[in-house]
């Protein structure tokens, strides 16, 4: 296959042969390439492979290999991901990602599994060529009953059978029900499954409030820990009845959970005055950011959120704040949260945190694969 050949300034020499995948329009020099032409950069000796997408910000995502990416190579890059999966208790799990995208050495593509269904996401149309090779490559490494494109909130049989409206899906033994065609991402939350799983070995007869509950994941695993009492906040009605769906089949009790349909904003401000505390408080709230511009913004805004939720640990209580807001960086998250606690008068000590499960790595060359951040703080009063 004839490729053209684009020479990129010698600065970036370092960045090509990092293997960072990533090549933003500005970096380009004037070209005829149109959306899905296959192209070699070079810049000094270092030589990758790309793909070019006219219409994003991202304008090539590199591959790191000399030759076309055939058939033979995604399978390959298939297989290694799936190894990294098999580190995963399947008999406890089965609901997880396949493929991370660019940190999987797919660019573009992610694939998350759903029992023996898998969604597949794509974010550029450029890469969709390669959609053909991803499916024949996971169908031939795992016995599934169906793959499907997940699109703008409606599914695309690739292969096999379409899902259900509703599946069950077992996470760390626990049960939850996902809707492959209107649930958040994919279905569900899945990047959070560990940090759910560590709060429930710490809420043992604790009182817990989980702000942006979505379908309850936080508030099921802190009942499955033992917690006492479990309050779950949204906005959405939609999401509040599927945390109570999932409190249900897990075999909890519904006195032991509420559900609050509000602003988490306005509750907090009438929890606050109202002195109402809790022993435990889970903050994960969306994206606060769709780009750089807005980081600004976002940080504001989590700092009045955390602000907020402090005034309601009771002292001596947990806070769990999390942001999945990739413009934001884990230091400048931090430095967020000692700020909201200096100006609340309140101590932080951090005893855990933590970004994403093993089913998210984040290779060394692109930091930018680390988008969750989780921290975990014991709250006290500064004297």
């Amino acid at each position: 296959m004839a490729l053209k050949t684009l020479k990129l300034n010698p600065q970036l020499e370092t960045a090509l042969a990092s293997g960072h995948p990533w090549i933003y329009r500005n970096h380009l020099p004037t070209h005829s390439l149109k959306t899905s032409d296959w192209v070699r950069l070079e810049a000094g000796k270092a030589s990758v492979l790309g793909v070019y997408d006219a219409d994003s910000s991202i304008a090539i995502r590199l591959f790191q290999n000399t030759t076309f990416a055939d058939r033979n190579w995604v399978h390959y890059k298939v297989k290694q991901a799936l190894e990294l999966r098999t580190l995963i208790d399947t008999t406890q799990t089965d609901a997880y990602r396949l493929i991370y995208g660019e940190s999987d050495g797919l660019p573009g593509i992610i694939a998350d599994r759903y029992g023996r269904f898998v969604v597949i996401k794509t974010y550029s149309k450029s890469i969709e060529q390669l959609l053909d090779d991803v499916v024949w490559s996971l169908v031939k490494e795992l016995k599934l009953k169906g793959v499907v494109w997940r699109k703008d909130k409606r599914l695309e049989s690739l292969w096999g059978d379409l899902p259900p409206p509703e599946l069950t899906i077992s996470e760390n033994g626990l049960k939850f029900i996902a809707n492959l065609y209107e649930g958040q991402k994919t279905g569900l939350f899945l990047d959070q499954r560990e940090n759910r799983q560590t709060l429930k070995g710490l809420a043992r007869e604790k009182t817990v409030l989980n702000l942006f509950s979505y379908n309850g994941g936080f508030s099921v695993y802190a009942l499955a820990g033992g917690a006492k009492h479990v309050t779950s906040v949204d906005i959405a009605a939609a999401a509040n009845k599927d945390a109570e769906r999932n409190i249900s089949i897990n075999g909890f009790a519904r006195d032991q959970h509420q559900a609050v349909t509000a602003d988490v904003f306005t509750l907090l401000q009438s929890y606050g005055q109202d002195e109402k505390r809790f022993d435990v408080v889970v903050l994960d709230p969306p994206s606060l950011a769709k780009d750089k511009s807005s980081r600004h913004g976002a940080l504001r805004a989590y700092k009045k959120l955390n602000m907020q939720a402090l005034k309601c640990v009771r002292p001596g209580g947990l806070l769990l704040s999390s942001s999945c807001t990739s413009q934001v960086s884990e230091p400048e998250f931090k430095k967020m949260l000692s700020e909201a606690c200096a100006e609340s008068n309140m101590i932080g000590q951090i005893i855990h945190e933590a970004g994403h499960a093993l089913d998210h790595p984040v290779p060394l060359h692109f930091p930018e694969g680390r988008y969750l951040k989780c921290v975990i703080m014991r709250v006290l009063k500064a004297s």
